[in-house]
């Protein structure tokens, strides 16, 4: 993943997020392999086709998330940007928010590895809070896709899901992004 030097005008001040068409497919589909080795992705036990699920797409192909609505809840399933450190992720998931919020959506969840300190990083400074571990949720979600690694980052072997949570709702709110 790319940063930019310091001084360049950040991505974020001048793009625009849009829904996913099917333009977008080739790119999103590349991109879902490179970082995700693979369009699926498997979440508290259940396999889950990124590229079935709904989209924005920031800037030409500055980014994506994807994610999905499950009630008065929605989940956010991934998330990329071209270019890190340029306000791209945090656009999309501020965007995300919104859209979400306007349908009367009241939680936004995500659920990452314990390997993944930078997503842990990111998630809670923009308002999301740790609500669930799942311990060995790993080794379950190998047995459907083999191709998850032991080690991740910093050398941390990934065993457990943590589920983070964003209250979009006006009382009870925990952060506002």
């Amino acid at each position: 993943m790319k940063r930019l030097e310091p001084g360049v005008r950040r991505l974020a001040d001048k793009m625009k997020i849009r829904c996913r068409s099917k333009g977008d497919d080739f790119w999103v589909q590349a991109l879902l392999l490179e970082r995700w080795g693979g369009t699926d992705m498997v979440i508290n036990g259940e396999k889950v086709d990124l590229m079935a699920s709904p989209a924005l797409v920031a800037g030409i192909k500055d980014g994506v998330i994807t994610y999905r609505r499950k009630g008065s809840s929605a989940e956010l399933l991934s998330l990329d940007a071209a270019i890190l450190g340029q306000g791209i992720g945090t656009g999309l998931v501020r965007e995300l928010i919104t859209r979400l919020g306007v349908q009367g959506v009241c939680r936004l969840w995500v659920t990452t590895t314990n390997d993944n300190l930078s997503a842990l990083r990111f998630y809670q400074s923009r308002g999301f809070r740790l609500m669930r571990l799942r311990p060995n949720a790993v080794e379950q979600a190998r047995q459907i896709k083999p191709s998850i690694p032991l080690v991740g980052e910093h050398g941390i072997p990934i065993r457990d899901e943590l589920d983070l949570c964003f209250c979009l709702a006006t009382d009870g709110s925990f952060n506002t992004l």
